[in-house]
């Protein structure tokens, strides 16, 4: 087996491209939801950018297809038959009012790895997949990283019906709106055998890479994501009729957990956890009656397991205890629960030296985000490259990424593909000769 020959000068990633494509995902947002990107996901809008993404991929030449999961999947084909896959890509969904960059920044790197690959010819032994996910965000359903984990083996169809939206849906039914039956999920599944290695190129979603002045992030390992729903059942009653100590609400003990949540956060014990009351709902939401009914969406985040765990039951435990006091009714469920992963040091190593020969500086930080990378993980070894995040936000319509800040990632991720198709190459000479 021979290795391809590679063209040596170094690919080229064009900040116009990049911004056309980025402004053209951007347009796809549902009408009124404000001044960000609103795309859920398993709606038409999310299935629309799917289709913008096949389309581009396939006029470049490549094969595309669409999985039972709702990804969509684009191969240029290797030079030598039989090799298992290069990947790289990420997703195209959004949270409410977010930004034009998380997952889609990732998308269009990919197209562009695609195009620059199509301009230069460039050859490789291994065919490379350029993937758009489905549904990486939990936003819609309190599950993150649906398309991938489907993929992964994580996720069966039972499990569909339990996840349901703010109007009752299941995450089934939403499936199926968009013609993705979901009892053909299991069709979806990657084998570990077609597949070499993938990389995911992200937005930092911080502040490190822009505080720093460094181009490029590379990640050892994804934070772990504990998602519980604290519902508080107390006693509605009218606010003018009720002395203050004849009440049983609900919503002053939330506010108490919110307040418990934070300082257990804070706590010198769980160094490093983060822990967000995301959403709040109270029934029967009117001004002139106290609140019988309180649901709190909780995320805790931690690059630990067990700190991760600690600190979620402890939330619970000191939730728990804060109600009995008051006089008001507690139940806690577990929405999601996702260990940390560490990133394959091999291809942490690749990237580093991909940089270092394209002249570009880098640091190795963590990802306090969940990203499809952690699922994929499970099946491909996976890498992920990170481009600085302006002023480290993200999940707002302010989330930024300049285009130049972009191409100088899409062009360390076109790299460290061909440098991965090359290592692999090697090494696959090497037991021939054996």
């Amino acid at each position: 087996m021979s290795t391809p020959t590679i063209d040596a000068a170094p690919l080229s990633a064009d900040p116009q491209r990049l911004q056309t494509l980025l402004d053209g995902f951007a347009e796809l947002s549902e009408p009124g939801a404000g001044p960000g990107v609103t795309r859920l996901a398993y709606t038409p809008l999310e299935r629309r950018a799917h289709e913008v993404f096949a389309r581009e991929m396939r006029a470049l030449g490549l094969t595309v297809w669409t999985d039972a999961a709702g990804n969509t999947i684009a191969e240029r084909a290797g030079d030598t038959a039989g090799l298992p896959a290069l990947g790289t890509g990420s997703h195209l969904d959004s949270v409410p009012n977010a930004g034009g960059f998380d997952g889609i920044a990732g998308v269009v790197a990919a197209m562009e790895t695609a195009r620059m690959y199509a301009e230069r010819d460039t050859r490789h032994a291994h065919p490379i997949r350029f993937v758009a996910f489905a549904a990486e965000e939990g936003a819609r359903f309190g599950q993150a990283c649906t398309g991938s984990r489907i993929i992964a083996g994580l996720t069966e169809p039972e499990d569909l019906d339990a996840k349901r939206d703010a109007h009752g849906t299941t995450l089934a039914e939403a499936m199926r709106s968009v013609g993705f039956p979901p009892e053909q999920v299991a069709e979806a599944r990657w084998r570990p055998e077609d597949w070499a290695a993938f990389l995911e190129l992200h937005i930092e979603q911080g502040g490190v890479l822009e505080s720093t002045g460094i181009p490029v992030g590379v990640v050892d390992l994804i934070s772990g994501s504990t998602r519980l729903l604290l519902d508080i059942t107390g006693r509605a009653s009218h606010t003018g009729g009720t002395p203050m100590h004849l009440r049983a609400d609900a919503m002053t003990a939330a506010a108490e957990i919110v307040l418990l949540i934070e300082s257990i956060a804070n706590d010198t014990r769980h160094r490093g956890t983060r822990a967000t009351v995301g959403r709040m709902e109270a029934l029967p939401g009117s001004i002139t009656t106290i609140a019988g009914r309180v649901q709190l969406y909780v995320d805790v985040r931690d690059v630990d397991s067990d700190r991760q765990r600690f600190a979620a039951a402890e939330i619970v435990e000191r939730a728990q205890a804060a109600c009995t006091h008051r006089g008001v009714k507690f139940a806690a469920r577990t929405l999601a629960d996702a260990s940390p992963v560490i990133l394959p040091g091999w291809l942490r190593d690749t990237i580093a030296r991909t940089c270092a020969g394209l002249g570009v500086d880098y640091r190795v930080l963590p990802s306090g985000a969940s990203h499809d990378s952690q699922m994929v993980n499970h099946v491909v070894p996976t890498g992920m490259i990170f481009v600085p995040s302006r002023d480290g936000i993200s999940h707002s319509p302010v989330e930024w990424t300049s285009t130049d800040e972009l191409a100088v990632g899409t062009e360390v991720l076109a790299a460290s593909l061909l440098a991965l198709d090359r290592q692999f190459d090697r090494r696959d000479e090497k037991e021939d000769r054996a």
